[in-house]
């Protein structure tokens, strides 16, 4: 018998498809099933249960138990014959038609997660993986309910951006994470201040270094007045800061030219305010995190009179609306689509090897892309 328990209902999109209650009970019920085949419940050439009988065990409909046996026919865990039933594939023909299924589960799809995502899914696609997306919209509780979404879809493995800032414990919450049933790999998030403690599997771009590049850029460029300015209570602010701090040391420069604020604050009158302070303090060269925050210093430049980048240089930080900035920003480029691609080739090496494959811990160091707003002449691509 199949112990199936009834869903709550996804608190709003979960998904690229919109994911309503039946299809999660549905997904649920195929994951039990796929688990049990997996796991030897029912031996190869076993019948299943009648739809009929299923829905009576479960209390879900026949349409429910219908969708749920066609997933396992998609993935070659079983087989339909006609007027005999549904039975259970051999190991051999399973292997040549069933495709992994990976769960990703990222805060949002706007901006910074839409590159990830190609690179996650034309990994996928390439290894014949099925991709499986929830969002969790930047809340805690949604996010449990996504991530058991997903197990109880019946993942094969889960590609993460957990909440990990602001926890009381979040070493607790890596090793939660990475003792899972399947194997988990983490996007854009690592455990900073455990050094070899860590044992999460992750790839990340490198902020620290990002910044740190930024401020030699503008080093270059005749800056010694460099500024850093962020959006605070963010993941990539203490590594941004960490960088800025470290180039500005190894350059002998001041390293206390630091305004910050929460993203709710942000806005023309908090950027007026910085850039006052940034003019009191003989600055000629900020760098920005991230772009949104760069344009309203812009803003508040042109209202004070201030050209750019002729008497405030400027590099943002995230590179996502730079180009359309007033004067177009230059910015740090973090590399999302190699991440998402490589923590999927990640994960699919994981699974395919299971521990005979190392521990990734992976940071690939972004670029910067020369627009107007530094004074640097454009390299041509």
């Amino acid at each position: 018998m199949v112990d199936i328990k009834p869903a709550a209902a996804p608190r709003g999109p979960r998904s690229a498809r919109d994911t309503s209650a039946r299809d999660l009970k549905f997904q649920q019920l195929a994951g039990e099933l796929r688990r049990g085949i997996l796991a030897g419940d029912w031996a190869a050439g076993t019948k299943l249960p009648t739809e009929n009988q299923l829905a009576k065990e479960t209390g879900l409909s026949m349409t429910t138990v219908r969708r749920a046996y066609e997933e396992l026919v998609g993935q070659g865990l079983v087989v339909r014959r006609q007027g005999a039933g549904t039975f259970v594939t051999t190991p051999d023909r399973r292997g040549s038609r069933a495709r992994c299924s990976i769960g990703v589960l990222v805060p949002d799809t706007q901006l910074y997660y839409p590159r990830v995502l190609q690179g996650i899914e034309e990994a996928l696609s390439a290894a014949g993986a099925r991709l499986q997306l929830a969002t969790y919209h930047y809340d805690r509780r949604e996010e449990e309910l996504d991530l058991r979404f997903l197990l109880d879809s019946g993942v094969d493995g889960l590609l993460l951006v957990p909440t990990l800032l602001g926890l009381d414990d979040p070493a607790g919450r890596a090793d939660q994470l990475m003792s899972l049933p399947v194997p988990a790999v983490f996007l854009e998030r690592r455990l900073a201040d455990a050094g070899p403690g860590d044992r999460t599997e992750h790839v990340c771009s490198d902020h620290q270094a990002g910044a740190y590049d930024a401020v030699m850029h503008l080093h270059r460029l005749g800056h010694e007045r460099i500024a850093l300015v962020t959006r605070c209570n963010n993941p990539t602010e203490a590594a941004v800061l960490q960088g800025f701090d470290r180039g500005m040391r190894d350059l002998g420069l001041a390293t206390d030219l630091r305004h910050s604020a929460v993203k709710e604050r942000w806005g023309p009158d908090v950027a007026d305010e910085f850039l006052a302070r940034l003019v009191d303090s003989s600055v000629t060269a900020a760098l920005v995190l991230g772009d949104r925050e760069a344009a309203f210093i812009e803003g508040a430049a042109r209202r004070r009179g201030l050209r750019i980048p002729e008497q405030l240089a400027l590099v943002s930080y995230d590179d996502e609306t730079a180009d359309v900035a007033e004067v177009p920003l230059t910015a740090v480029s973090p590399p999302k689509y190699r991440v998402g691609r490589m923590a999927a080739e990640v994960l699919l090496r994981r699974l395919a090897e299971g521990d005979a494959c190392p521990l990734h811990q992976v940071r690939l160091r972004p670029r910067i892309v020369i627009r107007a707003s530094c004074g640097a002449r454009p390299v041509r691509q």
